[in-house]
This record gives C-alpha cells, structure tokens and sequence, in this order.
C-alpha cells in the first residue's frame, strides 16, 4: 500500500541532504605569496608584472585573478591602517 506521508518525508529528508553548502572561501592559490605579492604591489608593481612575477614561481593564474585577488587582499590591509 502507497504510503504518502512516508514518502513526503524521505523526499523532505533528501532535499535537505541535495541543498546547497554555505559558501566558505577557499584558500587561493596567491594566499601563499601573500606577503610577497603585497610587499611588490606597495613597491608600485601592476597586476600585469605581479602576473609575470608569479609565472617565474611556476604559479600560472589568469591577470584577472591577480587583479580580484589584489581587490580583495590590498583593501583588507588599507582598511586594517586606517
């Protein structure tokens, strides 16, 4: 015999174990230069030679990820000054 309300909440017990996972921030690949690649962009150097910098490290990553990594790196530490 089809039992509904069984089946409702098996159903309800899966859709809870499929729901998305809390977003966390995975480490970034440039988090290990950190020091690094803050210490050259405070020396003036462009996302473009901290790119090139990088690649001599064997770390091939897009200018764009440079570039949100230094959005979101540098502003921590220019608001961590202020």
């Amino acid at each position: 015999m089809f039992d509904a309300k069984m089946t409702v909440r098996q159903l309800q017990a899966e859709t809870r174990l499929r729901r998305k996972k809390p977003y966390r921030r995975n480490k970034s690949r440039l988090d290990r230069y950190r020091m690094e690649i803050l210490a050259l962009r405070q020396h003036g150097a462009s996302a473009a030679e901290i790119q090139r910098w990088l690649r001599q490290k064997r770390v091939c990553v897009f200018l764009t990820t440079v570039t949100r990594w230094l959005e979101k790196n540098d502003g921590q530490i220019l608001s961590r000054k202020n």
